[in-house]
């Protein structure tokens, strides 16, 4: 009778093996960051909704426009590094600029923030620099081998 068994192993002797390869190269796009793409959106939501957790709503109204459209802006660029990694990945230092944007923000957006305030924008900025930072170096590194 025949040996019908299913052997695991290797597919580097598959005859399609090389096909695959570049087919999965083409679909990645030459994608260091793919899993960067998912921290920037919840940075970008924990942003937007921080004034609600901290409860700084009251204190500090301006803060809370300025967290809440500049969160909703870290996480569109999150979703567009996503779809269009491309054409989006040229604003990637944006995010950098943001992220510095929002470490001194509550002193010049804010009126006399407290530690709270303080610590969760530097924070948010913070990870946002380097997020963008990353995204950044991968963006020059796939045009380098372009």
């Amino acid at each position: 009778m025949a040996d019908l068994s299913h052997h695991r192993g290797d597919l580097a002797g598959h005859p399609d093996a090389s096909e695959m390869q570049a087919r999965y190269e083409r679909v990645l796009g030459g994608r260091d960051v793919v899993l960067v793409d998912g921290p920037v959106l919840l940075v970008g939501l924990y942003c937007a909704v921080s004034p609600w957790i901290l409860h700084f709503t009251a204190a500090q109204p301006a803060l809370v426009t300025h967290n809440l459209i500049l969160g909703i802006a870290i996480a569109l660029l999150a979703v567009g590094f996503t779809v269009t990694p491309e054409r989006m990945y040229g604003l990637s230092g944006a995010m950098c600029a943001i992220g510095v944007w929002m470490i001194i923000s509550p002193w010049i957006v804010g009126s006399s923030p407290d530690a709270g305030v303080i610590w969760n924008n530097v924070v948010i900025g913070a990870l946002t620099f380097l997020l963008g930072a990353m995204c950044v170096a991968a963006a020059s590194k796939s045009r380098r081998g372009t």
